[in-house]
């Protein structure tokens, strides 16, 4: 039986590397990945044409995930999905999303990135894999930017 493990990135460097390091790891097992991009929808100031931002950001996400997926399946024999998903802030935390996918695509594993960040920017910042962890009920790998010799 295959694992199912869903993988968010956002076109960072720190979550492409996420995604390689996730595929390394599991390049032995059966695998089924889902590549997930969250367009993050802000409705908060007047004078903006949001269709336009929409339709951008969207555009932007589709790019980010053929290239993931491209890269992907150039460096292992997986099953590879896309998916887009459109978010709101109303809706809460990229986070939830994340998790909600997660659940409804049955998910094994849900695997990210992580910044690294400590102190003030974390609790300015927040942080979308540290509440992943948080609400998350499947198990969650988070990897860290590689190391800078």
């Amino acid at each position: 039986m295959s694992k199912k493990i869903l993988i968010a990135i956002d076109g960072s460097d720190i979550s492409t590397h996420a995604m390689q390091e996730t595929v390394k790891l599991m390049k032995e097992e059966q695998v089924q990945l889902l590549i997930l991009h969250v367009v993050e929808v802000h409705f908060m100031f007047p004078g903006i044409d949001y269709l336009s931002l929409l339709t951008h950001y969207k555009k932007e996400g589709q790019i980010i995930l053929e290239n993931a997926k491209k890269l992907v399946t150039g460096q292992a024999l997986v099953q590879c999905d896309t998916k887009l998903m459109e978010h709101n802030l109303l809706q809460g935390r990229i986070s939830e999303a994340i998790v909600k996918e997660a659940k409804s695509w049955s998910a094994d594993l849900i695997a990210l990135g992580t910044h690294g960040r400590r102190g003030f920017n974390r609790l300015f910042l927040g942080s979308v894999a540290e509440n992943t962890v948080r609400i998350a009920t499947n198990p969650v790998l988070l990897v860290p930017p590689p190391t800078i010799n």
